[in-house]
């Protein structure tokens, strides 16, 4: 018998046009090429005799379930997402899409955009829109200022500049 885990949250369902055709341009190359190929290394593998001490057939049996549930992950998602593809009427608020430019008590100067959750990036600055930070900054204006309880420490932010274009 499992063990029982209650099921989290569903993140946001929100996502840019370029993260929406990412998604979907992943989800393509699952099925079509990367699929196939494991079914054929693992029918070759099958092909091999017995299976119980079959590393590769093993292996391969791991990946193709892998493959399957992101697929069925990704067509999930794909089916109850929105896509934002404008900015909101009030460019001088943050909400969903913006780039963001904080001052910020810990690092400096940073600059975030703020993103739905299958789309972040920390190396690009990709933060999503259920992240701790992006809830506090959403709503704020230029020269607003807010703080965030981090789990290492509490950090102010403070608004420079919001656009919506990259």
């Amino acid at each position: 018998m499992g063990r029982w885990r209650q099921a989290e949250k569903p993140g946001s369902p929100y996502i840019t046009a370029e993260g929406a055709g990412r998604l979907r341009e992943e989800v393509q190359y699952l099925w079509r090429e990367l699929r196939p190929e494991v079914v054929k290394a693992l029918a070759a593998a099958a092909a091999e005799g017995d299976r119980s001490e079959n590393a590769e057939y093993t292996y391969r049996k791991k990946q193709l379930g892998g493959i399957d549930r992101r697929i069925r992950y990704l067509s999930k998602r794909i089916d109850v997402m929105k896509i934002v593809d404008r900015p909101p009427a009030d460019t001088s608020v943050i909400r969903f899409g913006a780039y963001v430019s904080l001052n910020t008590s810990l690092e400096g100067h940073v600059e975030y955009r703020i993103v739905g959750v299958d789309e972040t990036d920390a190396t690009k600055g990709f933060i999503s829109i259920d992240s701790p930070v992006a809830r506090a900054l959403l709503g704020k204006c230029v020269g607003d200022s807010t703080e965030v309880e981090l789990p290492e420490c509490q950090v102010r932010f403070e608004v420079l500049a919001i656009r919506y274009h990259g």
